[in-house]
């Protein structure tokens, strides 16, 4: 069926009930985001978005952003959110890509006219294949790739968490995460929508508003950098975590000093899980069961997982989660899918005898800071059109805040303030080096393959 669909015959009988909990004190109920997203499927359909169509949002975190999800999903359309940070450079290759007939900059506004005009009754049928979002992540050739996630895919996932992390109507999601990724817009809401249950929405994560809402609050979702930031805040006491039953952490490994802070300061152990673009969430650390720093638990029910190359090495999967390829790239999606159909992650890891896995790795240097994807050549390849730079590259490196944090070395001449600014205006804040090194070579392999692992290890204390 329509996702939609799905999500809405879990909405409480009482459509009186909260669904969200805005900051300023308003709760807006089920009935309203219900009638909400009706009225802006309608205007969907009136504005000629036909099922298939791509609409696309770059819009701060708000309860019309979440609408405009749940509308396109009910007009029969593919959701492709966009980062906020992107800028216009990168926006312009998102829209040659997805060629969507809607770009929507302004969700309020949208939104706004919609209520004017009369509800969409009917969601656009819709079969388990059909796409309902593409999501981009930055590609090794400096292309971003649109995941391709459809509808049955999304569902399946969505029930394998609500019921693995055992949500229900009594549960109060802390939502502190922005919804242009997977992380907040479909594991985070959809449990909360499958349980028919509250979410404090909050448009942005600050320990201020996080440590206000949590006493109403049982769940709360979040990336690494979240609990750091909680942790070096006083006002995060076992008193202020008393009320919650569950922390989740994901988007980014979680190091085993804050798991085992977390746990000193609170009593509870952090869940980690392990998911991406193109599935979604593959494993989680179990509910009911031994959390253990440093693994990322089991997989899904229904997800296949195999190590490739030995003990340790790649891991593929296979499931009904997984996505159906990347968005105008055949080539691409057939290099990234094994003959029997397991999708190959680029992760490396171990599995142990009864099922779990660890994560050692990424085969080809992922950069993950704040919980956001950086992938280095999409860095370099703007690095080495500077004027000065012979050659570039780009490193994470470790970062108490953000998990890593992205370094450039560059063989050349330069002034270090000036290139970050100037990188600055062709990309996202997190993708943007925090730091530049000069230097008159780089290391290199026997065939003059840069040794980025060497340079890690060269620059590793850098923000100790």
């Amino acid at each position: 069926m329509n996702l939609y669909d799905l999500l809405a015959s879990r909405f409480p009988a009482d459509r009186g009930a909260p669904a969200l909990l805005l900051p300023d004190g308003e709760a807006v109920s089920y009935g309203a985001l219900e009638d909400d997203v009706a009225r802006t499927a309608a205007l969907l359909i009136e504005y000629e978005v036909e099922p298939g169509d791509r609409v696309m949002l770059q819009s701060e975190k708000s309860l019309e952003a979440l609408v405009v999800y749940l509308a396109t999903l009910k007009a029969g359309a593919v959701f492709v959110p966009l980062n906020t940070a992107y800028t216009e450079a990168e926006v312009d290759y998102f829209i040659e890509d997805a060629q969507p007939v809607l770009f929507v900059e302004d969700a309020v506004e949208l939104v706004g006219d919609a209520r004017s005009r009369p509800p969409l009754a009917a969601s656009v049928a819709r079969e388990d294949d059909d796409l309902a979002s593409i999501i981009y992540t930055s590609g090794t050739t400096g292309r971003s790739k649109g995941a391709m996630l459809s509808h049955g895919a999304l569902a399946a996932n969505a029930l394998a968490l609500h019921q693995a992390w055992g949500f229900s109507e009594c549960d109060v999601l802390l939502h502190a995460l922005p919804i242009f990724h997977v992380h907040g817009l479909f594991v985070a809401t959809h449990c909360a929508l499958l349980s028919g249950a509250p979410m404090a929405w909050l448009a942005k994560y600050e320990d201020a508003a996080v440590l206000k809402a949590m006493p109403d609050c049982t769940v709360m979702m979040g990336v690494p950098t979240f609990y750091t930031r909680l942790l070096a805040n006083p006002g995060f006491t076992r008193g202020a975590a008393a009320h919650m039953r569950l922390f989740i952490s994901g988007s980014a490994p979680l190091l085993e000093s804050t798991f085992a802070e977390f746990e000193a300061r609170t009593g509870q152990r952090i869940l980690e899980r392990y998911g991406m673009s193109e599935a979604v969430i593959i494993t989680s650390n179990p509910l009911d069961g031994e959390r253990i720093a440093g693994s990322v638990g089991y997989p899904l029910p229904g997800v296949e997982l195999r190590i490739a190359g030995g003990e340790t090495g790649v891991i593929e999967i296979r499931g009904p989660s997984v996505f159906k390829g990347y968005w105008q790239m055949p080539e691409k999606t057939a290099e990234e899918f094994t003959e029997d159909g397991f999708f190959i992650t680029g992760d490396v890891g171990r599995q142990d005898p009864d099922g779990r896995v660890w994560i050692s790795g990424r085969a080809k240097d992922l950069i993950i800071s704040g919980g956001f994807n950086v992938y280095p050549k999409e860095v370099e390849l703007i690095l080495d059109e500077m004027d000065g730079v012979v050659e570039s590259a780009v490193v994470g490196v470790p970062h108490a805040d953000f998990g890593e944090a992205v370094v450039a070395v560059v063989i050349g001449r330069g002034e270090e303030a000036g290139m970050i600014a100037a990188l600055r205006e062709r990309l996202a804040a997190f993708k943007t080096p925090k730091r530049v090194f000069f230097v008159d070579e780089l290391p290199r392999n026997a065939m003059g393959k840069v040794q980025k692992n060497l340079l890690r290890e060269q620059y590793a204390a850098t923000f100790a």
